[in-house]
């Protein structure tokens, strides 16, 4: 059944929709009178609607709530030095899709692309559509916030907002080290805030990756092998999930 978030609090017992949700649920799902959606306000909470009227707007009503509970235990963040071509909306689909909470990207010294601020907002607004997306596909009740940095320095001044970092750091694999990540996901509490950054193709330098250890950053290795740019924050994700939400 089909999925949509508003930009309010929803109050009982009728809403009028209009713009993408009318279009979407006129125009591409052809949903008639009597038929059923869900929808999520701003206060996380879902309801399962009825179309009651179609007009110039849509009215639906509340049939009930309905108790969900698909968000991580925990609040990650996924923070990306910017990758090449389309491998950030790539990145930011597929981690919606696994429960991040937030979606970080920033330059480094091996990041290829460089973005201005016009080209920041533009890349932002493409990202928040695709992540929202990806959310009611998955049946979220949260859409990841967007945050795209210009500047590595800004973003080294939000690593205090986090309760736990981890770095993917390839060269932790080459040496063998296996236990980081492990160590760290029995250290976090529910609901703690944990950040997971991750290099672009060329990956960190050894001065960033000191630089980020300086701030509390705990570099770990994701497993022997060496993963892709867009593929290691999948791989994070998968562990956590695994750990938090399978692993009792």
């Amino acid at each position: 059944m089909q999925r949509y978030f508003i930009k309010e609090k929803y109050e009982e017992p009728e809403i009028s929709l209009t713009g993408e949700i009318y279009h979407h649920l006129k125009n591409v799902m052809r949903q008639k009178v009597g038929d059923k959606f869900y929808l999520v306000d701003t206060t996380h909470v879902t309801y399962l609607m009825e179309i009651t009227a179609i007009n110039e707007t849509i009215t639906a009503k509340s049939l009930r709530k309905i108790p969900e509970n698909k968000e991580l235990p925990v609040d990650i963040t996924i923070a990306c030095g910017f990758p090449k071509g389309e491998k950030l909306e790539f990145i930011a689909q597929k981690t919606t899709e696994l429960g991040a909470k937030k979606v970080v990207a920033f330059p480094v010294a091996s990041s290829v692309v460089r973005w201005d601020e016009k080209k920041l907002t533009k890349k932002k607004g493409r990202l928040e559509k695709i992540v929202q997306e990806a959310a009611e596909q998955s049946h979220r009740i949260v859409i990841p916030e967007i945050s795209l940095i210009g500047n590595y320095s800004v973003f080294l001044d939000t690593l205090k907002e986090y309760d736990f970092i981890f770095i993917a750091y390839e060269e932790e694999s080459k040496i063998g080290e296996k236990a980081q990540l492990k160590k760290l996901f029995s250290k976090v509490p529910k609901g703690s805030s944990v950040l997971a950054i991750f290099g672009p193709e060329g990956g960190f330098t050894k001065k960033e990756v000191e630089e980020m250890v300086a701030l509390g950053g705990v570099k770990g290795a994701l497993g022997p092998r060496i993963l892709r740019a867009e593929t290691a924050p999948l791989y994070f994700l998968s562990a956590a999930s695994f750990f938090f939400e399978l692993g009792d």
